[in-house]
Formats: C-alpha cells, sequence, structure tokens
C-alpha cells in the first residue's frame, strides 16, 4: 500500500454525491407531501426522512466505489493494481506485541483461540520479534480459577513457544478495557513498535500478521491499520446468515470507505495494528464530564483513539484486502441486539465530542455516522408512526371539499402517485443495488470459494429476504435502545455471548411481545382507517408480528446446518477448492484445539510476566487549544 496524494478530490466527489443525492430525493418527497397543504406533521416527516435518506445515500456511494475498485482490482488507497501491492516479503525488524484484553469470557474458546493464533505464525515465521500477552479483566471467581488452570495447561502443550506467552489479571478492572490496555502500555509498551490488538474471539493468520506488521515498517507515518474482521464458525441460522452477509458485502464497502477516507479512517477496537509510542503518547482517555450514559468513560473508546492520532498527526488506513482477519459473532437475534445495546450507547456518547476544537473533518463523520447508524432507526420509526397518522388524517378528512363555509371553489385531493412509485423505488435501489453490485464482482471473480455462482446466488437471494423480513424487528431493537440512552439507562459492558443456542419460546416472547402486539393493533387501526396506507405498511408489519417465532426458528441449529449441507449461505472458510483443505489452517487449528483438549486440572500458579518498564502514558485534552500545532509524527 502506498499512501495516497492528493486525495481531497476524492472526499469532494463523495459528499457532493451524497450532498446531491440526499437533496434529490428530499425534493421529491417535499413535492409529495406539499401536494395536499404542508403541515407541521409533514414538516417533521420530511426532516425524518432527509436525514435517514442521508444515511442511505452515504452507503450506497460507498459501496458504488467500492464496487469500481474491486471490477478494476485497484488498491483503495494508491489507486494502483492490487497485484502489486500485496507481496512485501521484508525482513522484519520491529517487536511486535499481540494483546488479547478478555473479561469473563468463555474460557475454552479464548486460549483456544490465543493458542491457534501463536501457533499459527510459529509455523510460519520466526516467534523471536513478536510476544503473546493475555490481559484478563475477569472479575467471576471461578473464571478467574479456570483461566490460570487453561493457561498452565496451554503453557505445557506449547513447550519453548510458551517463552512468548505471557499472562495478566487485574483484580480491579478500572476504566474497562481502556484502562486494561493503559496498563499493558503503561508497563510494556516501550519494549515494542507496534502492539496488534485482538477481542476475545479473535483468530489471526500468519500471513495477515505478517502483512500488517511489513505494512507499518513500511509506513513510518501510520499510526494504525485497521483489518476487516470476518464472522467464521457459525452454526445456526441467524449466525451464518450474518456470517454470509458479511463474507459477501463487507469487503467491497470497507473498500468503498478506504476509498474516500484514505488515511484518516476509523478504529474498530480489535484485529488492527497500532503504532504503540503514537498511541501511548496521544490516546489517553480522560473521563466525559456528568454520569452515565453519556459521561463517566468513554465506552466506544476506538473511534476517539483513532481521531486522537488522526489529531497528532498519525495516519490511520482501513487495509480492506488483507485475509486471515476473523472474529465470531453472536449467534441469535437477541445476543446479537443485546450486543448492539452497548455499542448503542458507546456511539450516542461521540456526539458530546463532535464540536470539540481539533478533530479532522473526517473524524466528525466518523463520530456523527457511528452515532446515526442507531438513531437513524429511532428516526425510521417516528417517520412510519408519523406517516401513519398523516394518512389516516388525510383518509379520515378526504370527502371534505370545502374547509371554510365563505369557500368558493372546493379542495380537490391531489394524489402524487407517480412521484410516490419513484421514491420507492429510487429508495429501494439504494438499498439492494449494493448487494447486487457485491454479487456481481464475487461471481466474476471469487464464485468458487461460494460453492459456485448458483449458489452463490440462491444464497444472496435468501440473505436479501431475511434481512428484509428482520429489518422492522432490530429497527425497534435499536429504536428502543436509542430512548434508553436518551432517558439516562445506562448499560453493563459484559461478555458476549457467541456459542450457537435455540432461544426459548419464554425468552422470545418476552423480548418481543409488546412489539408484536403494538404492530397487530398498528395494522388493525391503518386497514381500518387507511386501507391503502395499510398495504404499503405490510412489509414492515408482517415482521414485527411474527417477531417471536422469527427470533425462535432463526436460532435454530438444525437449520442452519440443513443448509449448510446443501452447500447455501456457505464461505470460503466452508469450500473445498479443487485438492486444496477447505479451512484456513488457523481455523482448523482453533476448532482442533476445542475438540480435542480436556479441562485441566486446577492450577492457581501466578505466571511469571516481563519486568516492568514503566513509562507514562498521559490523559490527553477531548478539546485542542487553538494554538496547540499538530505533531510531524515523531510522537
Amino acid at each position: 500500500m502506498m499512501k495516497a496524494r492528493n486525495d481531497a478530490w476524492r472526499r469532494w466527489l463523495f459528499f457532493a454525491l451524497t450532498l446531491v443525492s440526499t437533496l434529490v430525493g428530499s425534493a421529491l418527497m417535499f413535492d409529495i407531501l406539499r401536494s395536499n397543504d404542508f403541515t407541521v406533521l409533514e414538516a417533521t416527516i420530511l426532516l425524518l426522512f432527509t436525514v435517514t435518506f442521508g444515511w442511505i445515500v452515504m452507503a450506497f456511494w460507498s459501496a458504488v466505489f467500492g464496487f469500481i475498485l474491486q471490477l478494476l482490482r485497484l488498491d483503495p488507497i494508491s489507486l494502483k493494481r492490487l497485484s502489486r501491492q500485496r507481496n512485501m516479503t521484508d525482513a522484519i525488524d520491529s517487536r511486535t506485541a499481540l494483546i488479547m484484553p478478555v473479561y469473563n469470557e468463555d474460557t475454552r474458546r479464548i486460549m483456544a483461540g490465543f493458542e491457534a493464533t501463536l501457533r499459527d505464525l510459529a509455523a510460519h515465521h520466526d516467534l523471536a520479534p513478536f510476544d503473546f500477552y493475555m490481559l484478563s479483566d475477569t472479575q467471576n471467581v471461578k473464571l478467574a480459577a479456570a483461566e490460570l488452570s487453561a493457561w498452565h495447561a496451554m503453557t505445557e502443550r506449547l513447550g519453548d513457544l510458551a517463552q512468548r506467552a505471557f499472562y495478566r489479571r487485574r483484580h480491579k478492572n478500572r476504566e474497562r478495557k481502556t484502562g486494561n490496555i493503559k496498563e499493558f502500555c503503561e508497563r510494556w509498551g516501550s519494549q515494542y513498535d507496534f502492539m496488534l490488538v485482538l477481542d476475545a474471539d479473535s483468530v489471526l493468520s500468519a500471513d495477515c500478521i505478517l502483512q500488517l506488521v511489513r505494512q507499518m515498517q513500511a509506513q513510518p507515518q501510520a499510526g494504525l491499520m485497521q483489518t476487516v474482521p470476518i464472522p467464521v464458525r457459525q452454526a445456526t441460522f441467524f449466525g451464518r446468515f450474518v456470517q454470509f452477509a458479511s463474507v459477501l458485502y463487507s469487503p467491497m464497502l470497507a473498500t468503498g470507505q478506504a476509498f474516500w477516507q484514505t488515511d484518516t479512517a476509523n478504529y474498530w477496537g480489535h484485529n488492527a495494528i497500532i503504532r504503540v509510542r503514537a498511541f501511548m503518547a496521544h490516546c489517553g482517555l480522560p473521563t466525559l464530564p456528568g454520569k452515565a450514559p453519556l459521561g463517566g468513560d468513554i465506552l466506544s473508546h476506538d473511534f476517539v483513539e483513532a481521531a486522537m492520532l488522526k489529531r497528532a498527526g498519525w495516519d490511520v488506513y482501513l487495509l480492506a484486502d488483507i485475509g486471515g482477519s476473523y472474529e465470531e459473532v453472536p449467534s441469535n437475534m437477541l445476543d446479537y441486539a443485546t450486543r448492539d445495546r452497548r455499542w448503542v450507547q458507546g456511539n450516542i456518547q461521540h456526539l458530546g465530542l463532535l464540536f470539540k476544537r481539533g478533530w479532522q473533518a473526517i473524524s466528525r463523520v466518523h463520530f456523527a455516522a457511528g452515532a446515526t447508524a442507531y438513531i437513524a432507526s429511532l428516526l425510521w420509526l417516528l417517520m412510519l408512526v408519523f406517516s401513519t397518522i398523516d394518512a389516516v388524517l388525510r383518509s379520515v378528512n378526504s370527502n371534505q371539499y370545502f374547509s371554510h363555509s365563505y369557500q368558493l371553489f372546493p379542495n380537490w385531493p391531489v394524489a402524487k402517485t407517480e412521484q410516490m412509485f419513484v421514491l420507492i423505488g429510487v429508495t429501494a435501489v439504494l438499498l439492494l443495488l449494493p448487494k447486487v453490485l457485491s454479487l456481481l464482482v464475487t461471481i466474476l471473480y471469487r464464485r468458487r470459494e461460494f460453492g459456485g455462482a448458483i449458489r452463490l446466488t440462491i444464497s444472496a437471494l435468501i440473505e436479501t429476504t431475511f434481512a428484509i423480513i428482520i429489518a422492522p424487528i432490530m429497527m425497534v431493537f435499536h429504536a428502543y435502545f436509542v430512548l434508553a440512552v436518551v432517558l439516562g439507562l445506562s448499560v453493563n459492558w459484559d461478555s458476549q455471548s457467541r456459542e450457537g443456542r435455540l432461544v426459548p419460546w419464554r425468552e422470545a416472547f418476552a423480548r418481543t411481545l409488546l412489539t408484536s402486539i403494538a404492530a397487530g393493533l398498528w395494522g388493525w387501526l391503518t386497514y381500518s382507517l387507511a386501507p391503502v396506507f395499510f398495504w404499503w405498511l405490510t412489509p414492515i408489519l408482517f415482521g414485527l408480528v411474527l417477531a417471536a417465532p422469527i427470533v425462535r426458528y432463526s436460532s435454530s441449529l438444525k437449520l442452519g446446518l440443513g443448509l449448510r449441507r446443501l452447500g447455501l449461505l456457505w464461505v470460503p472458510s466452508e469450500v473445498k477448492l479443487s485438492r486444496a483443505k477447505a479451512e484456513p489452517d488457523v481455523l482448523r487449528r482453533l476448532q482442533q484445539l476445542l475438540d480435542e483438549v480436556e479441562e485441566p486440572a486446577l492450577s492457581l500458579t501466578v505466571p511469571a510476566v516481563p519486568p516492568n518498564q514503566f513509562a507514562p502514558m498521559p490523559t490527553q485534552a477531548l478539546q485542542q487549544a487553538r494554538s496547540t500545532r499538530r505533531a510531524n509524527g515523531d510522537g
């Protein structure tokens, strides 16, 4: 990868297209609404539509740019042929720490992922430049004991390789994950050039690790490089749906984002490599004024750390084409929504940082876009409710042609049916065309990795259909989470559930019954008073009324594995190519460890860690003084 030159034109082009497209859509909506008087209610609908439509447009143009670049096989940063970009074989003359912060996690899984990554790297490269740290914040006493025992059993299996692995547990998890990483940096960070941050469910291949280190060595101005984590090991229908969608669509969307973000990309908190001295010098996070949920510790710290690095003059890149970066996702809709609940609060916090002095313009876009990703659900829901009210009022008053006793000519209702169909069609294109483009470029270059063009196309149709069905359910979940934040209800940031499970009927109804009842009443009222509008609402009402069975059956392992046996929703890690093995080595090692390693005997001996070489990580101001100048990249 080479740094882009004169990249301002990309951002001007992207935001110009986004702005013009949003204005065109809003103008069309305004023309529809003003045809029969323009009320305060309709003005509110127009405002909500403009914000949500603009959000869709941003994603659309990112996808279009990603499609063009992938079609032409161009690197999104340098715009040079990809085949010339990723053949780096430079000697590694730097030191890198791979760190895995964990908190009350499944012990078997974190140890297996940690060991699989270490062994894969050892099989392909000398481990001398690398150290591995498991940084535990586990507070559950039983899990902490299990971690220690599993750690000792793992180091026995590793033999001499265990010399590069270290375990440290904090008894008090002050400042959560950010405090965990800060303590590592202050105690040992000065010994390393880079740190590669893993999540508890992360698995990285040796090739991915080596490419990241070599890219950082080749780019001395780079402070952070983020990969695109790809979900793996999913068995339920919902898990396989998310996994397939991520593998199919994320690379193209990330390529488009990298094109216009260039050296001001974002950080997603894991599966990324960071220059330690830059991070220590500029990413000490302060505490936000006020109480939770908007005050207190910064929860979505990664966005802020990326912005701080860029503010200090360091480059932040999104490397969309580096493979071998894996993660796991919640396997059912309820656990998936629970994870989103944490992200909602963390991202909405960023709105308070939006207008602080010193941020780069694109960093402000990251803050706003992260919050809008969830607030848009509440806006969509409000727009639908207000549109229903407007439709009902118009239907009830449709036969009142004379609104005043002294009126000479009647108010004939004007129906903008043609414009309505155009707007609905445009919105559908913006939502669905990126999926089609991603499918086309995948059929062209990677169809064998998904089992062939026919299986890939059928799988994409299944994914799209299910995405449309569950979209209203996720909209309601996210809208509720946003309201909870606004009302001051904070959320605990606990460990995530990632293992496949069939959601019990009791749990499914407990989380969705009120929504289904409200949707049923909504549909009955609309059908009774505005039957034409009711038919427009049916795609939304369908998913909401049937939310409980959708949650239940989409969590089915039987359905998920059944589709896998049919070759549907396949992803590259599952598909056998000619005589090659299906799984990447690191994933095969992970599964082997999960299958074969038995629960170890209890051992509470505290492992040794490297000697402290303390270096402070100063807390940074969120608002940069007007006289402060950006660093030149020397930390």
